[in-house]
């Protein structure tokens, strides 16, 4: 591998799972954005938002985002809403190659309802209002995931999805 991989995709699209996978499968390091940004920062992204805001942490985001360059080539999981403010897609299509994973609704929603309390956008909201809220996050966040240069979509066989993964990294 030579540059960057970058997996984006709705919360819940197992860009963190697919991402560990594949880092091992090509033999580089896996940085989960969100995971590197709370050990740099000593919070949580819930706390980081409770504190700074949504649009604080965006700010604090693209920061730890830009400061992915001086990397060597990596496997780049990255949060739900990074690509979708400032400048972020734009600088990781230029970075590296970026992978959408592409996830129906009905499961994001399944695989949010085993981790709730981890997603700060969904912390807030009674489980019997997820479906429309997340249809109408996925509806703004779609145009922006369906720039990166390759889209990967969960079609429920697993092995094919993540052969497709691979052949996208080389």
């Amino acid at each position: 591998m030579s540059k960057h991989i970058f997996l984006l995709g709705f919360m819940g699209s197992g860009k963190s799972f697919w991402g560990a996978k594949l880092a091992a499968q090509q033999g580089v390091p896996l940085v989960d954005l969100d995971r590197w940004i709370e050990e740099k920062e000593g919070q949580t992204i819930a706390e980081l938002f409770a504190g700074a805001g949504e649009t604080g942490f965006r700010a604090l985001e693209q920061q730890y985002l830009h400061g992915l360059a001086g990397l060597p080539p990596a496997v780049i999981s990255l949060g739900g809403g990074t690509p979708c403010f400032f400048d972020n897609l734009a600088w990781i299509n230029q970075h590296g190659h970026s992978v959408y994973l592409e996830v129906p609704l009905d499961l994001l929603l399944e695989r949010l309802r085993r981790k709730p309390t981890r997603r700060p956008l969904l912390a807030q909201l009674p489980p019997e209002e997820w479906p429309a809220f997340l249809e109408k996050m996925l509806a703004k966040r779609r145009p922006f995931y369906r720039q990166a240069h390759q889209t990967i979509a969960y079609t429920g066989d697993e092995e094919a999805f993540f052969a497709q993964l691979c052949a996208a990294a080389e």
